[in-house]
């Protein structure tokens, strides 16, 4: 059954292969004329007229309208649903491979469809760290969706695309999309929901060095507010098993079932996605109020302390656990308890045990500082272990990282302060090595209207 083109050459397609005039096609009901006007893409058929055209063709509605039959869009929205729960809870990599396989059997035919694939793709890649080919993706997608706003929404692609520049090291794009995603969201008056999540934690990145009162933050604010950091319950098992139970379904072609289990596992998982996601806005925004001053302490050690409860509650959210107790350890420290403030630290370097990274580095610092504020202690010692593990984290880096840069400059601000001028222009200059990412980004081709 033919199925490449628009409706009118699918129409065409079929009643010349069923060897029918336009005016036998159009019976008593439509004018041959009418039919002709279709078949050139001249007039699109009303619901009523295409289930007609249907019945006389010897086909299903789904196909004329949109060139393919109901089992195989129902098979190709079951895809993309196993696609999703293997980027949300899977292989990134695996899910990219399933997104790429959906856009080639959609086609031009089914564009809704394709879309939302190759939407999918792109996330896919950015979990990987390939954001060069995300930002690509993203970009073409939001093309896209300029002209064809019917199937894909520009303000998601918008906060993608602001996230991925920023990781990119391109600040300033990243800002100007933040500030436009951040327009259109104040227009709809949105503050919860994965869309607003997202922005509130791109903007958390952009806007940092604006001050405490400029827009982007009090939108994460006035977002933290309204949503809190909500506990997390742990439904891994759930998840995998509803995820399970839909792959067989679809392998007993019970499609429709399918679709429905797998719907119910990533409905499973979505609020502790959420609940990851304002966990790590709350610890950003607790690090960044707690340096503001002391009225801003009680705020930042409440954040801090949900963030920790979340992320306690999952074994394989080690590294994130850590980060949070780090950053109740800088709130401690802020708070004028240094005891406090070791004691969280000691804590996070035992949940990683011995792994190397940003957080097990800025653990360190936090024990530099409180060894400065009781004036014992082996300062430089403790920050060379910190360096060490910033070198060691580097060595195998295949990319730049702008947390580790941050780490890297922390580090050279504390050797300053314990008089080690030499070791401090080095942490410096390894802070510019590691926030020079542009590299990544070669190549990229942007529509500056649109990224405006």
């Amino acid at each position: 059954m033919p199925s490449q083109g628009t409706i009118g050459d699918r129409v065409r397609g079929l009643r010349l292969s069923r060897r029918m005039s336009q005016a036998q096609l159009a019976g008593p009901d439509l004018s041959d004329s009418y039919v002709s006007l279709i078949e050139s893409g001249k007039r699109t058929p009303t619901p009523v007229v295409a289930r007609l055209l249907a019945e006389r063709l010897g086909c299903t509605t789904e196909f004329l309208l949109h060139g393919i039959e109901p089992r195989q869009r129902i098979d190709t929205e079951l895809g993309l649903r196993h696609a999703e729960l293997e980027l949300q809870h899977g292989d990134p990599s695996a899910a990219a491979e399933r997104f790429g396989e959906i856009v080639k059997v959609a086609g031009e035919e089914n564009a809704m469809l394709a879309a939302h694939a190759r939407f999918g793709r792109a996330r896919a890649l950015e979990s990987q760290g390939r954001i060069g080919p995300a930002v690509e993706a993203f970009e073409r997608l939001r093309r896209e969706a300029a002209a064809h706003p019917e199937r894909l929404a520009d303000l998601p692609l918008t906060v993608a695309l602001s996230r991925c520049y920023q990781r990119a090291g391109d600040a300033l794009r990243a800002h100007d999309l933040a500030t436009h995603a951040l327009t259109q969201v104040n227009r709809l008056a949105l503050a919860q929901g994965e869309i607003a999540v997202d922005l509130a934690a791109s903007l958390m990145e952009t806007e940092i060095s604006r001050g405490p009162h400029s827009p982007g933050l009090s939108y994460v604010r006035h977002l933290l507010s309204v949503n809190g950091v909500p506990a997390a319950v742990n439904r891994t098992a759930e998840i995998h098993s509803l995820w399970q139970a839909s792959i067989t379904a679809a392998e007993g072609e019970d499609s429709a079932l399918a679709v429905r289990l797998a719907d119910d596992a990533i409905a499973t998982g979505r609020p502790t996605r959420m609940a990851f996601r304002l966990a790590r806005i709350a610890m950003d925004w607790s690090r960044f109020t707690a340096s503001q001053g002391e009225d801003s302490l009680e705020e930042a050690h409440q954040l801090a302390t949900a963030a920790s409860e979340v992320f306690g509650a999952f074994p394989d959210r080690v590294n994130d656990h850590a980060k949070s107790l780090v950053v109740l350890a800088y709130v401690q420290l802020r708070s004028g308890d240094p005891d406090g403030a070791a004691d969280l630290a000691g804590s996070a370097l035992d949940a990683l045990s011995g792994r190397i990274g940003a957080t097990a580095a800025t653990a360190h610092l936090v024990l530099a500082q409180v060894a400065l504020t009781r004036g014992e202690g082996d300062v430089t010692t403790i920050l060379h272990s910190a360096r060490g593990l910033l070198d060691d984290l580097r060595s195998g880096a295949s990319s730049p990282d702008r947390e580790i840069a941050r780490v890297w400059r922390e580090l050279g601000d504390l050797y300053s302060r314990v008089g080690a001028g030499e070791e401090q222009a080095s942490a410096y200059r390894k802070a510019l090595e590691a926030a020079g990412v542009r590299s990544a980004m070669v190549g990229v081709t942007v529509d500056s209207a649109l990224v405006r």
